[in-house]
């Protein structure tokens, strides 16, 4: 009698020659557990174990072990085309940016040869020769891989908006050829445009303020932070053809007044009151005082200027005095603008004070407390001010700098003016002529627009800090305005570098989690086996039971 297997055969008695035999069962645990014991089910374990073991390590390595890159640097270039000269400025600031505002230093400075952009109305075609040194300069200051995404900003202030008044066509044009320029230069130009007063005075005192770190301060753990309890210093900007002054107005001062202005930066809201002064530069109020004494002189041909040094000697053409917009109503019937105008100097202080007086009508105001002069209104100037541009380098000649008294720029002033003009060389580190005839008026021009035009007083006069720069970035407007337009650049997010390439890891990733699965399938596969084999014994016991 044959038996399938998982039966045997034990011989139990004899019977008339006949033998009996019984059945033995083997139990179902027993087969399964000789199935699983099978060197292909344990092999299968193992791997499925070391699967499951490199696919948590490597995960875990890949997400716990990454490392964070900063994205780097950008810059960006603005350009300052005032009235007199244009000045190329290279900024630079981290890609990931400091609440939404980058926090910017300047890296490189060029000031471009010739006078202002202004001054090429009638041949606008030759702006961009220049440029050409500056630029060619700039360009080995930024990396070549970054030139592309550069930007680069041109703003013009009161020399083209003079322009603009007395000739649109001519500012457009000279607008246009700095356009076509820079479309061919390796930047991204982002455009050439003429910027207002009200603008100039407020990127001046962001300028001012951010470096002088009222805005930001590093903590001791590197963090930039928001200095507490630091208040703002209000800013005095004398250039060629306007100036302006900027500070924080208080909280009392209401902003209905067209010159009070909401400036937000680094998450703050500041309220400042900001004001140009058109025809109010240092070159321009000259050419004005120039045209009063033409019109007080007795000869039309031969002037008296008390502010040039005893013994200076020098020409006009009336077109230099009367071409510009800001004399026009002081231009004589009578105009020729070949006229050769001779001007004397004789070196008195008292009377060039007393002159200088008469470019501002400080009889407007009608005694009002907030009103500077020509009846513009101001509130009462508090706290420091820093005063750059043609303020420094007027206290500079005179050999002051920072913070000092009035009576000592008085003083200052006063022997300087009364040098005749041989001495000069003497007394000026650098010596230029239009600079050096000039310095007397322009004392006594800013004494007027500081003290009885903005109302400084000799309690309030030292607190003004004349400055040109703070560290190696210069004070000007060109700071703030890049300060500005990183509020519309947007930021970079940190780049992370992992241990292993995203390619790689995925293919490992996809590699040990089939192996993983293909080697329970099998497992899974050998269990259901030894079940099935299970039951077919079972129900065989069955069937030999019951017979």
């Amino acid at each position: 009698m044959g038996f399938s297997a998982g039966t045997s055969e034990i011989p139990l008695l004899k019977l008339g020659g006949k033998m009996f035999t019984l059945l033995t069962r083997q139990p179902c645990e027993q087969a399964g557990l000789k199935a699983l014991s099978r060197t292909p089910a344990i092999i299968a374990l193992v791997v499925l174990i070391l699967s499951v073991v490199v696919l948590v390590t490597i995960t875990l390595i890949q997400f716990h072990q990454k490392e964070v890159l900063l994205p780097g640097l950008k810059y960006g270039i603005v350009l300052d085309a005032g009235s007199s000269r244009t000045t190329v400025y290279v900024y630079q600031w981290p890609a990931e940016k400091e609440n939404n505002t980058g926090v910017v230093s300047q890296t490189f400075k060029c000031s471009v040869k010739g006078s202002g952009i202004s001054s090429y109305g009638k041949n606008p075609q030759d702006v961009p020769k220049a440029f050409e040194d500056c630029m060619q300069k700039v360009q080995g200051q930024i990396p070549a891989h970054l030139h592309r995404s550069t930007r680069i900003y041109l703003g013009a202030t009161a020399g083209m908006r003079l322009l603009r008044l007395q000739n649109e066509t001519a500012a457009n044009e000279v607008l246009a050829s700095i356009q076509n320029y820079f479309k061919s230069q390796p930047f991204d130009f982002r455009g050439a445009q003429i910027i207002s007063g009200q603008e100039e005075g407020i990127y001046g005192w962001i300028t001012a303020n951010y470096l002088m770190g009222n805005f930001l301060e590093k903590n001791l753990w590197h963090m930039w932070v928001h200095p507490n309890g630091v208040e703002t210093t209000g800013a005095l900007d004398l250039g060629g053809a306007s100036t302006q002054i900027s500070f924080a107005a208080g909280d009392k001062v209401g902003l209905n007044s067209s010159h009070i202005m909401k400036v937000s930066l680094y998450g703050y809201v500041y309220s400042l009151y900001t004001h140009s002064f058109q025809c109010y530069g240092r070159n321009e109020a000259e050419k004005r005082f120039l045209a009063i004494l033409l019109q007080d002189s007795p000869t039309k041909t031969n002037l008296i200027n008390p502010c040039y040094p005893r013994n200076y000697l020098t020409t006009f053409t009336g077109g230099y005095i009367f071409d510009s917009l800001c004399t026009a109503d002081l231009r004589p019937v009578s105009y020729n603008p070949e006229d050769i105008i001779t001007v004397g100097g004789t070196g008195d202080p008292s009377l060039c004070r007393e002159k200088v007086a008469s470019l501002f009508d400080f009889t407007a105001c009608r005694d009002q407390e907030a009103c500077s002069f020509d009846g513009v209104y101001q509130p009462k100037v508090k706290g420091t001010f820093v005063a750059f541009a043609g303020f420094y380098y007027t206290a500079s000649a005179f050999n002051l700098s920072g913070s000092f008294s009035l009576s000592a720029f008085n003083s200052s002033s006063w022997d300087f003016c009364s040098e005749s003009w041989s001495q000069l060389p003497l007394l000026l580190p650098r010596f230029d002529e239009v600079y050096a005839r000039s310095y007397c008026f322009s004392a006594h021009y800013i004494y007027h627009l500081l003290v009885n035009g903005y109302r400084f007083t000799e309690e309030t006069w030292p607190q003004i800090y004349f400055k040109k720069e703070v560290g190696n970035s210069s004070i000007a407007w060109s700071l703030g305005y890049m300060l500005s337009l990183t509020n519309q650049i947007p930021a970079e997010s940190p780049l992370i570098r992992l241990p292993m390439d995203p390619p790689a890891f995925v293919g490992t990733l996809a590699f040990f989690t089939a192996v993983a699965l293909l080697c329970l399938a099998f497992l899974v596969y050998l269990c259901a086996s030894s079940g099935k084999q299970r039951r077919s014994q079972h129900a065989f016991d069955h069937t030999v039971d019951s017979e």
